[in-house]
């Protein structure tokens, strides 16, 4: 009996989780079987495996894993060998630089743990699981090696009883998606897309495939479809994850649910709708993970970036970010919210949904059966003493007039609105009922903005564009040379899309005297355009040809996404 299983046996006792006579019977069976004593004192019934794990992660400072909430990549399956596994089971988890992450229901097993370190080259850190969920992972994950392809083959079709366009029963349909190949189907499909760079995974039915899609860049791309076959498994699979009703199949339904990917927490909104051909998903992915941006990092140019940082550090008034859904406005509220954020401020956020959490500011989430909406939360807010209120969007008149009220009393007040360029966000705002002298009193500024693609780094080239383009866009054959812009050919590292990632183009319209004339004379949305360009203000599209210019993005990308001038 090694020191190690004494002292947790003594621990055990010592919180009276055990008691002196179970810890000796325990330790004499495991001198006879030579089981682990972990193992015996579950199987007996002294201690349940969950008060088990939850006192050794707690007290012997091994971090606990729920494995039902990770997705683990097929290589860093590859990098432990089914037979030695499944006999210390051992699941690996991720690995960063040297260090491989294992969940073991056994962590203090010396033993395996240097046979590991000695079969793999890695250090090895251990997290504990119990033995139900390593069991249950080990045949998720190692009967189903490989790719999608791989995994389709491996589901046994006649014995889980699939049949294309038959609707299955309720039992039936929660014991196929609880099967280890059509889960591990599930969460490769969520994995690759996170590893894509995918915004939306959409699940899309049709008369004789399951289509698959991922949203890169604000581009949809089809990914090899699964036979039609699947789709009440696969699709039961994702509402069971989100706690959806998988025996509705005519409602629509919206949920979401957590997912670990190589240690990176990821939020899934669901949405499923009934459609001629069957259930259509779509699930959007947040990485919780990821770090909020600062404002000349979002593609700001430096004298936008300058103008707008003086702006955002106003006592007071209201400051719209606007654009189309997609385009990037809640990165750039969040930007905005931390780089005036500090401890001498009160900032307070109504969201639907909470995408990010920031650090030193109080965030709510929009909840509709509780009564919470935009408006009610709002008004909840202006009783909590804020100094900075973000709203997430102003939807109707009701919500525009108590930020307008917010932002005339004293406080900050952030916002979206849906408008093709900053002039637009005026236009809205009167239609919605709004005095336009309540909007000259309380309006600071509107930023709008679009997200282009980038043009990849790794295949770059230079190229003249034709004369039509050169129309297009202002320059035609009267240049005095040839005016060179940038693509992409197409590689392997952008998957032959000549783009990888997106940067912003921005429009900046802030509040002056003119303006203020402007909109108290109730001048239309291009009476309003036209004095902010002659004022020097750059338009999104000019905006987008300066970073086309510079070779940051294409001129088919902007001329694609912003409004013709």
């Amino acid at each position: 009996m090694t020191r190690q299983k004494k002292t947790l046996s003594e621990m055990l006792v010592e919180l009276g989780l055990l008691s002196p006579e179970q810890a000796r019977e325990a330790r004499k069976e495991e001198e006879l079987t030579k089981q682990p004593f972990r193992k015996i004192i579950v199987q007996k019934g002294f201690i349940s495996e969950e008060d088990l794990i939850s006192f050794m992660a707690s007290n012997m400072n091994l971090p606990q894993i729920e494995l039902e909430n990770y997705i683990i990549d097929p290589k860093i399956i590859e990098l432990i060998p089914e037979g030695l596994a499944r006999k210390h089971q051992i699941v690996p988890l991720f690995k960063i630089a040297n260090t491989l992450t294992c969940a073991m229901f056994d962590p203090l097993n010396i033993f395996a743990i240097d046979e590991l370190r000695n079969k793999t080259g890695f250090d090895i850190e251990a997290a504990v699981a119990t033995e139900k969920e390593i069991k249950r992972a080990l045949n998720e994950y190692y009967s189903a090696k490989g790719g999608l392809e791989e995994i389709v083959k491996a589901i046994d079709k006649e014995r889980l009883g699939l049949k294309e366009g038959e609707e299955l029963e309720l039992k039936k349909l929660q014991q196929i998606s609880g099967e280890p190949p059509i889960i591990r189907l599930v969460n490769l499909t969520i994995m690759q897309a996170f590893h894509d760079g995918s915004s939306d995974i959409h699940i899309e039915p049709e008369e004789e495939v399951l289509k698959i899609r991922y949203r890169i860049d604000g581009i949809l791309y089809d990914q090899p479809a699964l036979p039609k076959y699947l789709e009440s498994a696969v699709v039961s699979r994702v509402k069971l994850l989100a706690g959806l009703n998988i025996a509705e199949r005519r409602a629509p339904q919206d949920g979401r649910f957590q997912m670990k990917v190589e240690n990176r927490q990821i939020d899934i909104r669901v949405s499923v709708m009934a459609t001629v051909y069957g259930e259509n998903v779509v699930m959007r992915l947040l990485d919780r993970s990821s770090t909020v941006m600062g404002l000349p990092d979002l593609g700001l140019s430096k004298e936008v970036v300058k103008s707008y940082e003086k702006l955002i550090q106003s006592p007071h008034g209201i400051i719209l970010v606007t654009g189309p859904t997609g385009s990037g406005k809640t990165t750039t509220l969040y930007a905005s919210l931390n780089a005036i954020n500090s401890s001498q401020k009160n900032i307070v956020t109504i969201e639907d949904p909470v995408e990010y959490h920031l650090n030193g500011i109080r965030q709510i989430q929009v909840e509709p059966r509780a009564g919470v909406n935009f408006a009610t939360g709002l008004r909840s807010i202006l009783r909590q003493d804020p100094d900075v209120i973000m709203v997430g969007e102003i939807r109707d008149k009701e919500t525009a007039e108590i930020a307008i009220q917010a932002a005339l009393t004293g406080h900050l007040v952030f916002s979206t609105l849906h408008t093709n360029d900053a002039s637009g966000a005026i236009t809205r705002l009167i239609d919605m009922g709004i005095e336009p002298f309540l909007i000259t009193s309380s309006l600071r500024a509107v930023l709008a903005q679009r997200l282009v693609r980038v043009v990849c780094k790794d295949c770059k080239e230079e190229y003249i564009p034709s004369e039509e383009v050169l129309r297009e866009i202002g320059l035609g054959s009267n240049q005095d040379s040839p005016i060179k812009f940038y693509r992409g050919k197409g590689c392997l590292k952008c998957k032959n899309t000549g783009y990888k990632g997106r940067i912003g183009i921005y429009e900046l319209m802030a509040m002056d005297e003119k303006l203020h004339n402007l909109i108290v004379a109730k001048a239309s949305s291009e009476e309003i355009k036209r004095y902010c360009r002659s004022s020097g203000g750059l338009s999104l599209r000019q905006d987008g040809l300066e970073k086309a210019k510079a070779g940051i993005t294409t001129i088919e990308e902007v001329l694609r996404l912003t409004p013709k001038e």
